[in-house]
């Protein structure tokens, strides 16, 4: 037991929350009583963030690196989608339903492409979702194909709220899933699987060698992951009421992982640093140069990149080690 005291303290000691983990929910709170001509926006960016939170799952954790998640996101989004026009309109079922489904799409296609490693891995992910967007458009008379999925509607929220065009309920809707997702992705990382998937990153061959199923591991990883996708992409359905391939799209699986980088790969809250930032960055520097706006884009990202190891979150880290360092070459002086 007492060789297993240290390991286990150490668990207990990053299960606890600190006073900096409060901070992005103050923001929602903040946000939704003095800027509610933003939660439309706010909105969009909390569905990000979560899309954001299922990538870091498996590229940050699992180090299963994919440019084809948005083919889960996509899949969430057309089957909360399909399940309203065909006359099922209970957003919370509904948003189950686009999650399992999801999952269950994940499971099946990381039992493929979770055998392959490096350049084929990146290849299969994005196969997933070029073929799921050819799929989509194929079949135009069930999913709208280019013109999009339309007529989605669905019920009030518990019977009471109503999807309003101003996204007071969407907003709230949207956080409450964020934070219950937050919750259950914070106990799972912190928990034995969670440090699993960390040497899993570190050097599988090791874990494989202490007896550790690695392939099973990265399966339920990517597994969960494509599950929180699909959830994010059935709170963008049930948000906007409309549905387009461009949630399948490269594109989004590209600018999902930049998001991530940005803010942080391997860490919980680089979603919540990295998706408001770029979204942010990206809404006021397109309106101030409509045409060159991803010039700018890409430069911040390059300096990111550049000069800042771990994205923004790293940045903090240096500060936060450079503080402490002064303050004990104070306490000595």
């Amino acid at each position: 037991m007492s060789i297993r005291a240290p390991a286990i303290d150490a668990l207990l000691k990053r299960r606890k929350l600190t006073a900096l983990e409060m901070l992005p929910w103050l923001l929602i709170v903040f946000v939704y009583f003095e800027m509610p001509t933003y939660l439309p926006f706010g909105n969009q960016i909390i569905v990000m963030i979560i899309f954001a939170l299922s990538l870091d799952l498996v590229v940050g954790y699992a180090g299963v690196v994919t440019l084809g998640h948005a083919a889960f996101f996509g899949a969430g989004a057309y089957i909360a989608g399909l399940i309203a026009v065909a006359g099922w309109n209970e957003p919370i079922s509904t948003l189950l339903l686009a999650g399992v489904g999801a999952a269950a799409l994940g499971a099946l296609t990381g039992a493929v492409i979770l055998r392959a490693t490096g350049l084929g891995l990146l290849m299969l992910g994005m196969v997933v979702g070029l073929i799921l967007t050819q799929l989509a458009n194929r079949f135009s008379w069930l999913t709208g194909g280019f013109d999009g999925l339309r007529g989605v509607n669905f019920d009030p929220l518990l019977g009471k709220f109503d999807f309003d065009i101003f996204g007071r309920t969407a907003y709230c809707y949207s956080a409450v899933v964020l934070l219950l997702i937050w919750i259950f992705a914070r106990l799972l990382i912190n928990a034995p699987f969670g440090q699993s998937l960390a040497g899993i990153r570190e050097n599988a061959d090791r874990m494989e060698a202490i007896g550790t199923p690695v392939w099973r591991r990265k399966l339920l990883a990517f597994t969960l992951s494509a599950g929180i996708a699909g959830l994010a992409g059935g709170l963008a359905t049930e948000s906007a009421g409309f549905v387009s391939l461009s949630v399948l799209s490269l594109e989004l699986s590209g600018a999902i992982l930049v998001m991530l980088v940005l803010g942080g790969v391997g860490r919980i809250y680089g979603a919540f640093v990295g998706v408001p930032l770029y979204m942010i960055a990206q809404d006021t520097i397109s309106k101030g140069d409509p045409v060159y706006w991803n010039f700018w884009i890409g430069a911040i990202l390059l300096l990111v990149v550049l000069f800042a190891k771990g994205g923004v979150l790293g940045i903090y880290d240096v500060v936060v080690r450079f503080s402490s360092r002064r303050a004990a070459t104070w306490g000595r002086g």
